[in-house]
Order: structure tokens, then C-alpha cells, then sequence
């Protein structure tokens, strides 16, 4: 690697044209610039510049490198101009939250971008062991879990909550609500439904539920895209659970039937970053709009 100080020396010497005002504004000896000058050349391996009469004319292997040094001293006052910018409104966010809980987060990141053109959004819909992964890594930034980790290597704040919904299908509106019921209905299964159904089973106030054994249920069909887990129960095929958000933003909401139960059941939702990481001001500007999105 080039050494930068040759490289300003050198710089500076093309600009002024002389070696001792070269030296004068850089505080040498005239020696000094010309060791300098020398170290560079041997560095690259090419005369720089042509000697003549106590005056100098560039190669053309110097020209180069006097345009890679302007590049340098460029990208290093770009660098410096970057680091003392902080803006709420400027950068990009990198997040990432459950399938359903996207849904209504991502038109709001939308209306926020299109409010703040220098502000822009990765967003990455995945479960809560994958969210804790890519924020340990480095992947994501900021993540929205249900479930607060133990692991101390993790800030998290919780911000609301999210209530779980047993769905079936509108002709199952007038059924009683029975494990029967259930296993005669059938489930539509999707990657976080064993828990959601242990956690909705346990908690809703159904007694009778709570002792249904999840695993014995049968299957009637299995989709890991959120969009489609109702579909199939809008079609009659079976019953799932799933978070509000996911039916808020399902198109035919009128073939569903979903259960009131005598108790609500609901998930934490916890904003989570590294602990001893200072996340750029912009990220402030989106815990406001998780916050005021979960009220």
C-alpha cells in the first residue's frame, strides 16, 4: 500500500510546481519532498516526473497517479462530511419483523420514505430466531420479536402488543367451539403454528381447549406464505392461528369466522437491537412510528 504522506507530497508538488513552495506549505525540508518524491516512484515502480533545469514535467504514469491521489483526498473529504452527518431523515434502515406484523408495518415505512426522499428501508419479514441471528450478525439493525430474548447481548423495549386470533372457516360460525369441532375442520399448518395454537389453546379461557392434544389434530394443508394461510381457510379447508394483522390485511375477510374467545390472548412486541451498539438518529424516526403503530 501506498504510503499516503508521499502521495500528499507528491500531490501537493504537481499543484504548486515547485518543490520548495511544496515544502513550505507542508512544513519540510526541500529534501524532504524530494525523498518523498523518490520513496513514491520506487513504490510504483515508474518515474513520476521528468527533471529538468531545477523544474519538473510529469509522466504520464505520474498523471495517474496524481488523479488516484486527488481520489483519495476526495473520498477522504466525503468521509469526514458523512461521519459529522447524523439526520433522522437521511440513510438507510435495515429491519426486520414477523410475516404478519409487515403487513402493517411496511405501508407505513412507505408513507414515511415518500415523506423523506433520503430515508430509505430494508425491510425482511422472518421469524424470531432468525431476526435475533441477523442483528447479532450484523445483518439487520433493529428487529420487532414476540418473545423477549434472555441472551444479555440484546436491548430490547417493549411497545405493544398484538392480539391472536383462532380462524375458521364463516360456515363454522354457528358451530360450538369443541376439539371435535376442531379435529373435524382440520388444520391449516404454517411454520409458527404449533406455537401459536399452544399459546392461543392454553390462554383463551376455552378449558376445554387447553387440553387438546395439537399434535394429534389433523392436517388438511401446510403453506409458509403468510398471504396464502387464509386463503385456504377462506375456501373451507381448515382453521389456523394467526396474529390480527394478518386478517386486518386479508382481501376476503367476510369467509372467515373468527372465534371470540373469553379471554384475549396476546403477543408482547418488543423493539430489539445490540445492546452496546449507538444505532444512527434516523432509527429513532422509526422506533416513533413502531411505537405509535402498536398503540
Amino acid at each position: 500500500m501506498i504510503n499516503p504522506q508521499w502521495l500528499t507530497t507528491f500531490k501537493t508538488l504537481v499543484e504548486t510546481g515547485h518543490f520548495t513552495q511544496t515544502a513550505d506549505l507542508l512544513h519540510m525540508t526541500q529534501p524532504g519532498v524530494s525523498q518523498h518524491i523518490k520513496k513514491l516512484e520506487h513504490a510504483c515502480g515508474y518515474e513520476l516526473i521528468t527533471r529538468y533545469n531545477k523544474q519538473f514535467e510529469i509522466t504520464e504514469q505520474g498523471l495517474r497517479v496524481y488523479q488516484f491521489a486527488e481520489q483519495q483526498t476526495h473520498q477522504y473529504q466525503t468521509l469526514m462530511n458523512d461521519l459529522q452527518t447524523d439526520s433522522p431523515y437521511e440513510g438507510t434502515c435495515k429491519l426486520a419483523c414477523s410475516g404478519s406484523f409487515a403487513l402493517s408495518l411496511y405501508p407505513q415505512l412507505l408513507h414515511l420514505q415518500q415523506q423523506h426522499s433520503k430515508l430509505y428501508f430494508h425491510l425482511e419479514a422472518a421469524p424470531n430466531h432468525k431476526i435475533l441471528d441477523n442483528i447479532e450478525s450484523n445483518t439487520i439493525d433493529m428487529g420487532i420479536v414476540t418473545q423477549q430474548p434472555v441472551n444479555d447481548l440484546f436491548k430490547t423495549t417493549l411497545i405493544g402488543q398484538e392480539a391472536l386470533c383462532l380462524v375458521l372457516p364463516l360456515h363454522y360460525k354457528d358451530h360450538n367451539l369443541t376439539d371435535e369441532t376442531l379435529t373435524t375442520c382440520g388444520l391449516i399448518d404454517h411454520p409458527d403454528a404449533q406455537y401459536y395454537l399452544s399459546k392461543y389453546f392454553l390462554h383463551c379461557g376455552h378449558k376445554h381447549l387447553a387440553a387438546v392434544k395439537i399434535e394429534q389434530l389433523p392436517i388438511t394443508s401446510y403453506i409458509n406464505q403468510l398471504n396464502q394461510i387464509l386463503v385456504a381457510v377462506a375456501e373451507g379447508i381448515g382453521f389456523t392461528v394467526l396474529p390480527q394483522s394478518a386478517i386486518d390485511h386479508f382481501t376476503n375477510k367476510h369467509k372467515l369466522y373468527v372465534v371470540s374467545p373469553p379471554k384475549l390472548v396476546t403477543e408482547q412486541l418488543f423493539i430489539i437491537q445490540k445492546q452496546h451498539r449507538q444505532l444512527p438518529i434516523r432509527y429513532q424516526t422509526v422506533t416513533s412510528l413502531l411505537t405509535s403503530l402498536c398503540q
